[in-house]
């Protein structure tokens, strides 16, 4: 696989560096090319669902799932050692829906449900302590997503309350959190929620951040340049009770990609992805869809215009900033993400983890 890709993928960067855009992909790899990317599944020894997932680098990865289970690899995903908090025995259900790590012992995760069962944990000691510095008192709110822009600034996002998506804000790493003034955000329209499907509902590139929404049609996109003050644009993307954008990714300040679908009938394929060149400010369908409902998008660092996106029918790689897609694997994920080295990760059911390098 490395070895007929790589000399693509190299020319396809150094023609972005020089023209700014990506090349149109021979046909040759059009048509074929995709086929041979192949995941490298990774035995975690778990059955739980891992939603949240934060790699680090190519060897060291975090994720988070179900049942307050958290899991790291320090070795590319040879092994696995379960660093999750020790929870009473009325919290043993804790359902992680996302995780921030910036380090082997430095990571933040959020638990999503109604009540005071939505909480983040942060840790600094690669888990063998865990500190709980939130937990939501407001039977309103239900937390979705996190992000952060900076070690030291971070956002959480809840379903609206009182009309609006309601934010919080950190500072200092995640030690401490506050309810953001929503005076910036626009109005949440009826029925318009978030979803926890990947930890990619909040995002954030180039100092600017991303929420994405469903239940109403189509989905919608916020963008904000500070956190505080919020525009809003129709995706593109159709919404509706079960559906809508459940992952934004941009990967500067002008360059985003969005995807999402219908969960409940993942096999649909129309309006299910959208490019934006503008900042977000308005969105185009793409003119190739995934290959059905898509929860996690992430683009790879380091090649120009290229992106992959994973749901429960399998994963699609866009070689073109979003505008086509094709799919090259029919195994399920809820979440992806890549760094540095072109190597991306992918979670999700039945302790499904796997390593794709490109």
């Amino acid at each position: 696989m490395r070895a007929l890709h790589t000399p693509f993928l190299l020319l396809t960067t150094a023609f972005c560096l020089v023209n700014g855009s990506p090349p149109r992909i021979p046909p040759a790899y059009a048509a074929n090319g995709s086929r041979n990317l192949t995941w490298q599944v990774s035995a975690t020894g778990s059955t739980q669902r891992f939603r949240g997932l934060s790699p680090v680098s190519g060897d060291i990865a975090w994720i988070a799932g179900t049942n307050g289970t958290i899991l790291v690899t320090l070795n590319a995903g040879q092994t696995w050692d379960s660093v999750g908090p020790a929870l009473a025995p009325e919290d043993a259900e804790l359902q992680f829906r996302d995780i921030q790590a910036w380090s082997a012992t430095e990571a933040i995760a959020l638990s999503i449900s109604e009540g005071n069962q939505s909480r983040i944990y942060s840790t600094r000691d690669g888990g063998e302590t865990w500190a709980v510095p939130f937990v939501n008192d407001d039977a309103a709110a239900f937390y979705d997503c996190l992000a952060f822009d900076t070690p030291q600034h971070g956002l959480a996002m809840s379903d609206p309350v009182d009309g609006k998506f309601r934010l919080l804000e950190t500072l200092d790493a995640g030690q401490s959190w506050a309810i953001v003034d929503d005076s910036g955000m626009p109005e949440a329209l009826d029925g318009e929620f978030g979803f926890a499907g990947s930890g990619t509902c909040l995002s954030t590139a180039a100092g600017r951040w991303y929420l994405a929404s469903g239940g109403v049609d189509p989905g919608r996109i916020f963008r904000s340049v500070d956190g505080h003050s919020w525009d809003v644009s129709n995706s593109s993307i159709a919404g509706g009770a079960a559906a809508g954008v459940f992952s934004v990714a941009f990967k500067d300040a002008v360059h985003g990609i969005a995807v999402g679908g219908d969960y409940e009938s993942p096999n649909i394929t129309n309006k299910i992805s959208a490019w934006s060149d503008d900042g977000g400010a308005t969105w185009i369908s793409s003119e190739k869809f995934p290959g059905g409902y898509r929860s996690g998008s992430s683009w790879v660092p380091g090649l120009c215009g290229v992106a992959v996106a994973v749901g429960p029918t399998g994963s699609d790689v866009s070689f073109d900033k979003g505008k086509t897609w094709k799919g090259f694997d029919s195994g399920s994920f809820d979440s992806v993400e890549c760094v540095d080295g072109r190597v991306c990760w992918a979670s999700g059911e039945a302790g499904r983890v796997a390593r794709l390098t490109l």
